[in-house]
C-alpha cells in the first residue's frame, strides 16, 4: 500500500505495556499503514535519560522536539519512527508524550482550536473527533494509570484488517470511528486562517506570509508536511526576532 493512500478511519486502543506498543507499530508499519497515520500517547514510557521538567506547548511548536529521532534516542522505542513528538500537558492527565498526528491535535486544542478548550481534559478532543463519551472517558482514565493509546488511521475498506490486527497485538478497549484527525494546509496553506490558532499567534502578519511562502515551496518539494513546517520555521527565524511576547515580528537588519 503507497504511503499515499486515503485514511478513511481511525482505530484506538489501549496497551498495558511499552513494549506491546513498539510491537504494534512495527507490526502496522510493516503491514503498510503510514508512520504519518500512526499517532501514540503515554505518561510512563520507560528511558535511560532522565528529562527534567516538561516541555511546553510552545516549546514544540515552535521547533523545539519536532522529530521522533530525538525522542527514539531518549525512550529507545519505535517513538523514532513517528512525527512530530513532543511532551504536552493535558489537564487531568499531566505531562503526555504525544507522537504522531495527534499531537498537533492537542496543541490546536490547547489553544483553543478544538473542544473551545483542553480544559476538560483528553475527553473533550476524543468526543469532539467522534469517539463517544463513555470510551474517551475510558482511555483518558488508563492515561492517568499509565498505560498507552494507539491510533491508526486507516482506510475504510481494510478496517477490519487492522482492528484485527491491534487486539492480536494486545489492544483493548478498541474502538474504530468514522473519521480521521484533522490536520492543517494538508495540500498547501492559502491564507493565513488555514494556520493553526497555535502557530498564527505566535507569527507577526508579514511572518505568517514568509510562513506559507516556505511551507508551500516546501510541501511541493518534499509532498512531507513534517518537513514543510520545518523549513517553514526555518524560514522564519532566518527573516525574524521574537518580541517580547513570544511573537516572531521583528524583521533581522540586512547587511
Amino acid at each position: 500500500m503507497p504511503e499515499t493512500y486515503t485514511a478513511e478511519r481511525t482505530i484506538s486502543a489501549v496497551f498495558k505495556e511499552q513494549k506491546q506498543v513498539d510491537d504494534v507499530i512495527r507490526r502496522l508499519l510493516d503491514r503498510g499503514v503510514s508512520r504519518d497515520h500512526i499517532s501514540v500517547l503515554g505518561r510512563n514510557f520507560q528511558s535511560e535519560t532522565r528529562i527534567a521538567g516538561f516541555i511546553s506547548k510552545r516549546d514544540v511548536i515552535l521547533g523545539g522536539l519536532r522529530s521522533g529521532a530525538i525522542f527514539g534516542s531518549l525512550f529507545g522505542s519505535f517513538l523514532s519512527l513517528l512525527t512530530g513528538v513532543g511532551v504536552l500537558f493535558i489537564p487531568f492527565v499531566g505531562p503526555i508524550v504525544a507522537a504522531g498526528p495527534i499531537g498537533a491535535v492537542l496543541l490546536g486544542a490547547a489553544s483553543g482550536a478544538i473542544a473551545g478548550s483542553a480544559g476538560a481534559g483528553l475527553v473533550s478532543v476524543l468526543t469532539t473527533l467522534g469517539m463517544p463519551e463513555d470510551k474517551a472517558a475510558v482511555y483518558q482514565t488508563r492515561l492517568q494509570a499509565g498505560e498507552f493509546l494507539v491510533m491508526a488511521e486507516v482506510p475504510g475498506d481494510r478496517a477490519g484488517e487492522y482492528q484485527l490486527l491491534i487486539e492480536s497485538a494486545g489492544g483493548e478497549e478498541v474502538h474504530t470511528s468514522e473519521q480521521t484527525l484533522p490536520r492543517a494546509c494538508t495540500s498547501g496553506c492559502n491564507s493565513p486562517e488555514d494556520l493553526s490558532p497555535e502557530i498564527r499567534s505566535h507569527l507577526s502578519v508579514e511572518a505568517q506570509r514568509t510562513f506559507i511562502e516556505r511551507y508551500n515551496t516546501a510541501l511541493t518539494e518534499t509532498n512531507d508536511q513534517t518537513k514543510a513546517e520545518q523549513a517553514a520555521w526555518e524560514a522564519v527565524h532566518q527573516q525574524y526576532d521574537e518580541d517580547e511576547n513570544g511573537v516572531w515580528s521583528k524583521a533581522k537588519a540586512t547587511v
